[in-house]
């Protein structure tokens, strides 16, 4: 029987000041004033719809993501956090990020979100070279992104984490080492270092700008995660990095297949209903304003087919370097790990699983040919 995980809520704010060339998130450029009281009244009356199927259970994190959610006003911010604590229990000591980015225009509300309730702050640097931030369309500069770190922790954030691509346009091992170094100076407490790729849908795809070789690309990789280890940040997910005690409590509810409400523009949710032993995903509309009309907001919803939990699960699971334990298969994903032993074993005997009877771990190998060890779960 499946039990119930714990419970987070994704919150997001669909708006940017422009569209970066390799974003396929549900973003929009922001056209004049954005309509700030409409969204958190969608927001609010979203919230209350999703909270009929979660029984008073505790928001135990909150991610307010985007777009670019700094572009709200602190007043904003404060009342989508105290409209959530007033309709549901939140932990006390909940984890609550959101996304910043480095500007002079937000870095003027750091302190305002920090009042709100914001503990924990994301800041999207992606390189602290200048060249490279115009190739990527980031409309901040190097000494902006200086400047923003040094006011998070000046405001009293203890709890950081900064967002840094490697593998950029025409970028070499030197250039890439340069960035990690700069970022590493900066003292953050948490590091999402990941290689830049090309998405669907996205300006890049339709005009691929040149990127580095393989040879380059694994060398930076290697050097980098030396240099992150030294610096005693420790890798727990594909492209995560952490001091002691600093893993996003958020994104590891994700990874272990927990349960999170999503509301907001084209927001995605997963929930656990033990009594019928279902999991459901549920979405939203992705145009801002079809998400504010009421009739038009919700976007639908289905179970995950029982011949997909297998992969659904390990899609997130084997994303984390210490993956999870074997009885988690039965808890939270309703599947037997007798089920699936030849798939297991399999694994094992490829060299990408840990022969470990307790956990389902994946191997260095494993995470570095992670593709395919999931086809093996399909």
């Amino acid at each position: 029987m499946i039990q119930l995980p714990p419970l987070s809520l994704y919150i997001h704010i669909p708006w940017c000041v422009r569209k970066c060339p390799y974003c396929d998130f549900n973003s929009h450029a922001a056209r004049g004033e954005l309509p700030e009281a409409a969204y958190v009244a969608a927001l609010m009356a979203d919230l209350e719809a999703e909270l009929a199927d979660v029984q008073g259970r505790s928001i135990e994190t909150i991610f307010i993501g985007g777009g670019t959610p700094s572009l709200f006003s602190a007043a904003a911010i404060h009342e989508i956090l105290q409209g959530v604590a007033a309709r549901t229990p939140i932990a006390a000591q909940a984890e609550i990020t959101m996304e910043a980015n480095p500007g002079t225009f937000e870095q003027e509300r750091f302190a305002g979100f920090r009042n709100a309730g914001v503990n924990r702050l994301s800041i999207g640097i992606q390189s602290f070279s200048d060249t490279q931030l115009k190739a990527l369309g980031r409309i901040h500069n190097a000494d902006e992104a200086y400047r923003a770190v040094a006011s998070a922790r000046a405001i009293g954030f203890d709890n950081i984490n900064l967002d840094l691509m490697h593998g950029l346009p025409q970028q070499d091992l030197a250039g890439a080492m340069q960035d990690l170094d700069t970022a590493l100076s900066l003292q953050p407490d948490h590091l999402s270092w990941y290689q830049l790729t090309i998405e669907p849908n996205t300006e890049f795809n339709s005009r691929p700008p040149s990127l580095p070789v393989d040879e380059i690309l694994w060398d930076i990789q290697e050097q980098g995660q030396d240099k992150l280890a030294a610096a005693g940040f420790a890798q727990y997910e594909v492209s995560a990095y952490a001091r002691a005690g600093r893993q996003a409590a958020h994104n590891l509810n994700y990874w272990a297949f927990g349960d999170y409400i999503g509301i907001g523009a084209g927001a995605h949710g997963k929930l656990t209903r033990p009594a019928d032993n279902l999991i459901m995903r549920r979405w939203k509309q992705r145009q801002p304003t079809a998400y504010m009309d009421p009739v038009r907001r919700f976007g639908g919803e289905n179970p995950i087919a029982r011949d997909e939990l297998a992969f659904e699960f390990m899609l997130n699971a084997l994303r984390l370097v210490d993956g999870v334990p074997l009885n988690m298969l039965l808890s939270r994903a309703g599947i037997s790990p007798d089920s699936i032993r030849p798939k297991l074993d399999r694994a094992v005997q490829q060299g990408l699983l840990e022969d470990d009877p307790a956990h389902i771990r994946p191997t260095r190998q494993g995470r570095l040919f992670l593709n395919n060890l999931l086809e093996l779960f399909l």
